[in-house]
């Protein structure tokens, strides 16, 4: 048991003879298991040819999906403009996984609200708990906009968002001028990239629709930014950073940079930083709108391009040399500004790394699953590295994205052997990586379990995981890297290469045996 001068935390404390004892009487008293044979036999079994084959044919079955649920997205959104409260029209318990979800991710205080919605609400509809939430959220919270979206018990009974809040400012409830943007995101279709495009589209509509007399496409001699669903912090300052260094004024529509990462000085911030109203006001009279993850941002790009009639690049993530490339030089078309020296010169370093470490990546396979944008990029990423993509899993990827990917991997030979998975979850990429092992796994925090069970068929069958993505619960402070730009290549062909010298560094520390190639130097 716990001694108070040698506190455990619960591993090792699990495995102290004692809770070792507890566990054993526990199966053996209350637990109808199968003995280890047959549990051994069944894990055997999953990992063949056959059992993929069947694992493929499952139609009515989701097994870890590595996405989450719209409103998850919408929350995110609206986490990113100034002062506005994130209101969920729907059951308490969807918030706090919403909550948990981030604070798990980013390591800080969230601030979602829900108007919780129960079994009355369910059978007569909703309508009383928006009223009561709206009036609640205004007078408690000090938002200068609350920003509201769905989820599935909302959206199964039909709650119209819409009449909702209109009834609420007839009412009294909220003032006529208060302003509530908002989205219907069930959770039952789509995905958090979905939801997020959903919010945004639903802002930028709320401001601007209505007000488009006197709009003129260039007016304000600015460019817009929008980031799509981003969880790396480093993204949105590495954006930014390059528009400063090319002396481009930007409006970023959607920026929670700053209230994801507030300090720790003795002050709470609620709210922090974000795109303001007057910036949303003033967007269509930009000189274009630029999409970071344009797969991902669909709606948005209809609304922009129909209502405020810019002519939105076709562009790809700008994750890469190439891509990158591709994004400033459009960028310096639309704007008259030159790509900086310094931008320059930050190429070069790239291109002097990616020569440093080829021989250590060339030729190594390595699988990734994520969103549709993301997992374009790390593609890119890897062939350009000399890194051969095998299995490609995007369980909320659309034909379109298969399309796009299939292009990509045809355009070098480090893709011959890659194959995209759309609608693949990690129950199927788990298969993949027994019947066709990758050198590596790129993702989220859920590949570990791939991780943990290939490592449990013997030493020769484990796949390491390379943190890259959304969620990463298990490690701290990821969240404030960058993948975009060369900056973000940079740091991706760091971790990269470093994990590949890791595991060969694993492989070589047998003393008198395989420590010959335990080198110093790399």
């Amino acid at each position: 048991m716990q001694a108070i001068d040698d506190i455990k935390p619960c591993f090792p404390l699990f495995r102290d003879d004692d809770y070792k004892g507890m566990i054993s009487r526990k199966r053996e008293k209350f637990e109808e298991t199968s003995s280890k044979d047959k549990v051994q036999e069944v894990f055997n079994w999953t990992t063949t040819k056959e059992y993929q084959d069947l694992n493929f044919k499952r139609e009515a079955l989701t097994i870890n999906p590595a996405k989450a649920c719209q409103p998850l997205g919408s929350a995110l959104c609206g986490l990113g403009y100034h002062k506005a409260l994130v209101y969920i029209h729907g059951s308490q318990g969807c918030v706090a996984y919403f909550r948990t979800y981030f604070n798990r991710h980013f390591k800080e205080p969230i601030a979602f609200i829900a108007d919780s919605m129960t079994e009355d609400a369910a059978v007569f509809g909703g309508q009383k708990n928006v009223h009561e939430g709206l009036a609640n959220a205004k007078a408690l919270y000090g938002a200068e906009m609350i920003v509201m979206s769905t989820t599935c018990i909302a959206e199964v009974i039909g709650d119209d968002l819409n009449a909702f809040i209109g009834n609420a400012r007839k009412e009294g409830h909220i003032p006529e001028d208060f302003p509530v943007p908002f989205a219907h995101t069930p959770s039952f279709v789509g995905s958090h990239v979905t939801g997020w495009d959903n919010m945004e589209e639903g802002i930028l509509r709320y401001y601007t629709l209505n007000t488009m007399e006197g709009k003129e496409v260039g007016k304000n001699g600015k460019i817009n930014i929008v980031p799509g669903f981003e969880t790396y912090l480093g993204n949105y300052r590495v954006v930014k950073r390059m528009l400063k260094e090319m002396d481009v004024d930007y409006t970023m529509l959607c920026d929670p940079e700053e209230v994801l990462d507030t300090p720790a000085d003795g002050e709470f911030r609620m709210y922090a930083g974000g795109t303001t109203q007057d910036e949303i006001k003033d967007a269509p009279n930009a000189k274009n709108t630029f999409l970071i993850q344009p797969m991902g941002c669909d709606k948005t790009r209809k609304f922009v391009e129909s209502t405020w009639n810019h002519e939105v690049p076709k562009l790809n993530i700008p994750m890469g040399v190439e891509w990158t490339d591709e994004f400033l030089m459009k960028v310096s078309e639309v704007t008259g500004k030159p790509i900086p020296a310094s931008l320059q010169l930050e190429r070069g370093r790239l291109v002097d790394m990616m020569t440093d470490s080829h021989a250590w990546l060339h030729g190594k396979k390595m699988a990734v699953y994520g969103d549709p944008d993301f997992t374009m990029g790390m593609v890119k990423l890897m062939m350009e590295f000399g890194i051969e993509p095998t299995h490609i899993v995007c369980n909320n990827g659309s034909k379109k994205w298969a399309k796009a990917m299939e292009k990509l991997l045809a355009s070098s030979p480090y893709g011959a052997s890659g194959k995209a998975y759309p609608g693949a979850d990690l129950w199927h990429l788990r298969s993949l990586c027994f019947t066709d092992k990758p050198d590596f796994l790129i993702g989220n925090s859920y590949g570990k379990y791939i991780q943990r069970d290939t490592l449990h068929k013997g030493e020769e069958f484990e796949v390491p995981l390379i943190r890259i993505g959304f969620p990463i619960f298990d490690r701290h402070h990821l969240h404030r890297q960058t993948t975009l730009g060369y900056e973000g290549a940079m740091q991706v062909l760091t971790t990269l290469t470093n994990a590949v010298l890791e595991r060969l560094d694993d492989k070589t520390r047998g003393m008198g045996t395989t420590d010959y190639n335990h080198d110093l130097v790399r």
